[in-house]
């Protein structure tokens, strides 16, 4: 990424806190490489259709995180037509595992001094008698990738929180199912992606039965960390190597 100055590098890669700067967990990660985004340009017609489609989700994303963080407060926000199957499915889940978000740890700043980085976590919550992480994504899929940002996460609370103890990925997502063979239809982004069921028979494109648009919620623990925090550890060197310049002219190097 082309940066203009110190203080563009600094607003894009991380936050000043206290009158210190931390990289972001999030930057910090992106060091890493991800196969299925080289997949979806890959599908693209082109580079910037990929980037459009890619800025559409970003934004249909947003506008989820911003709505489960004014549930999650306890707030009842108005629900844009474009996410409401995903929104409803999400209020009925947490109705019934009876999970439980301290409002002061909604979307919170986090940070380390010790490893030197800082983020921001979605909530902490109380899941089956636990305590730990929430974090939440709006992907199709639940990415191994996630578990380096919430073991960062929990490790730079652990210090002030002991019995924080375990990490969750709660996915929110929508999608039509078809009715024939299962397949699923997910409109994100402009783009409507077909995924069929690899245990039945798919129909072709133009036989699919679509029901109609339901939420897709899906949650995984994610008790272990020691392992991810090691990787994004190392994440973090590998990230200071390629941003060696501009670490050395904001003196955090």
């Amino acid at each position: 990424m082309y940066f203009q100055d110190e203080k563009h590098f600094k607003s894009m890669c991380g936050y000043d806190i206290e009158g210190q700067w931390y990289p972001r967990v999030t930057k910090i990660v992106e060091i890493k490489a991800k196969p299925a985004l080289y997949r979806f340009y890959a599908e693209a017609a082109n580079f910037a259709e990929g980037e459009e489609i890619k800025q559409k989700s970003a934004s249909e994303g947003t506008l989820i995180h911003e709505t489960v963080e004014k549930i999650l407060l306890g707030e009842r926000p108005e629900v844009s037509p474009l996410i409401s199957p995903a929104i409803a499915a999400l209020q009925e889940f947490l109705f019934n595992r009876g999970i439980q978000v301290d409002p002061e740890f909604v979307e919170h700043r986090v940070k380390s001094d010790e490893h030197r980085y800082a983020g921001t976590i979605d909530a902490l919550a109380w899941i089956d008698g636990k305590f730990g992480v929430l974090d939440i994504k709006t992907s199709y899929a639940i990415f191994r990738d996630y578990n380096l940002q919430t073991s960062a996460y929990l490790c730079a609370l652990r210090s002030q929180l002991p019995n924080l103890s375990t990490r969750w990925i709660l996915r929110i997502d929508q999608a039509y199912t078809c009715l024939v063979c299962g397949a699923t239809l997910r409109p994100k982004g402009g783009r409507n992606k077909i995924r069929v069921n690899k245990h039945a028979i798919a129909c072709s494109d133009d036989a699919h039965q679509w029901g109609e648009l339901k939420g897709d919620i899906e949650l995984q623990e994610f008790p272990y960390f020691q392992q991810d925090f090691k990787a994004f550890l190392g994440a973090k060197v590998l990230w200071e190597w390629e941003n060696d310049y501009w670490l050395r002219r904001i003196g955090y190097l």
